[in-house]
């Protein structure tokens, strides 16, 4: 399994979701993220190790805490493995679009009256 795959394949939870998503907007300790979401203390430890093992977080220590934080370059690397889809999808779309526009030519010689 690629990294990308294990990434969205961690991210499909919604609770992870929720959890990326919140540690987007600034860095966060785990009892932040409990506060704010509809799951135990010990849970969101575990959704954090889930994205963290896959890449997705980077944490560090600030005093007694912990944060949690986004990594960038994960999103980025993510963001590279979808952005393959869509430029293939674009491209079946256009040569889709053409093939029918060929078809539908009443110029073209062989275009049935």
């Amino acid at each position: 399994m690629t990294n990308a795959t294990a990434m969205l394949t961690a991210l499909g939870d919604p609770t992870r979701q929720s959890i990326i998503d919140a540690l987007s907007r600034e860095p966060l300790a785990v009892g932040d993220l409990a506060r704010v979401l509809p799951i135990s203390r010990p849970a969101v430890s575990q959704h954090l190790k889930v994205l963290k093992d896959v890449g997705l977080l980077l944490d560090h220590q600030e005093g007694t805490r912990r944060l949690y934080q986004v990594d960038p370059d994960a999103l980025a690397e993510l963001r590279r493995h979808l952005d393959t889809f869509w430029e293939r999808s674009l491209a079946a779309f256009e040569r889709r679009t053409r093939t029918e526009e060929e078809r539908d030519d009443p110029d073209d010689p062989g275009h049935p009256s």
